[in-house]
């Protein structure tokens, strides 16, 4: 297959984020976006359980398959988990990305994804799938043994439930990032599919910003540090396109199935991005490493 099929096929098969300020984007999106795509809507400080729920039920309707973010460490009590489960499988909800979230002190007794696993409450929900944090460049706070052991935790809950678990990793800067952690995965014996976290396009000021929240690791210190020869340090990829070229790369036993993109605020600019894309509208440079996306 060509490469510039392979960049459509990919990207066809793209998800995005949003939070549940962006509901009113919802008719925007279904022009847009192909119908079945995964919106995921992100849990912010900001917001509740219950409009994320309220968001994914609207996200729903509108044709979409709708992934609402739980955050263990922003659940009060196991029975409001249950109860938003409950809802969102009453509305045909069924998949959800668990994560431990960035709050420093849990407001229940869920601790983090594992406490959450280990509570039984989503084998017998009647989740068909899901979404775990995946970390290639690290996480700031967390060291990579407890990583690597949470991911392996959630291998053997697969393994033993049968439910289907995949990752979605978190953006960065290093384009080589996945090239160098499926490796670590193989060693461990995690096999989960992987959604590969990219950044929407956006101002580098602005993904440092969200760089430096979500403690993303080493390309933000080279990108920091190299400001003015960004373009010029081989492994950094700062851009959607530079991050889709190097997932090219990848050999063909990669578990990434698919680009995740998160919007950061630019929720119909990632979407008018993805469109262009899976229409086939951009132009490979010669050198392959990028590509110019049509207006």
């Amino acid at each position: 297959m060509r490469l510039q099929q392979r960049i459509v096929a990919f990207v066809r098969a793209a998800s995005i984020e949003i939070t549940t300020s962006d509901q009113h984007h919802l008719p925007a999106l279904r022009d847009l976006l192909p119908a079945g795509s995964s919106i995921y809507i992100s849990h912010v400080p900001s917001a509740s359980l219950v409009q994320v729920v309220k968001t994914a039920l609207a996200v729903q309707a509108a044709g979409f398959q709708a992934t609402p973010h739980i955050v263990a460490r922003r659940i009060n009590y196991p029975e409001n988990l249950r109860t938003a489960l409950a809802e969102l499988l009453a509305h045909e909800v069924e998949q959800v990305l668990l994560v431990a979230g960035d709050t420093e002190h849990a407001a229940g007794e869920f601790d983090s994804t594992l406490d959450v696993f280990a509570s039984g409450l989503l084998e017998k929900s009647g989740l068909k799938r899901i979404g775990v944090a995946g970390y290639p460049e690290g996480q700031r706070g967390i060291g990579p043994t407890l990583l690597a052991n949470a991911l392996k935790t959630k291998q053997e809950f697969a393994d033993r439930t049968g439910l289907p678990l995949f990752i979605v990793t978190q953006f960065g800067f290093n384009g080589s990032a996945l090239r160098n952690w499926e490796p670590e995965l193989a060693r461990m014996d995690v096999r989960l599919p992987i959604l590969a976290g990219i950044a929407g396009p956006a101002p580098l000021s602005k993904l440092i910003k969200y760089a430096m929240r979500c403690g993303i690791g080493a390309s933000l210190r080279a990108v920091m540090h190299n400001l003015s020869a960004v373009g010029a340090i081989a492994e950094l990829a700062t851009t959607p396109e530079q991050h889709v070229m190097r997932l090219m790369q990848l050999p063909s036993s990669t578990r990434v199935v698919a680009p995740h993109f998160f919007s950061f605020g630019g929720v119909i600019e990632t979407a008018k991005w993805v469109n262009r894309v899976a229409a086939g509208n951009f132009t490979i440079d010669a050198a392959e490493a990028g590509f110019l996306v049509g207006r």
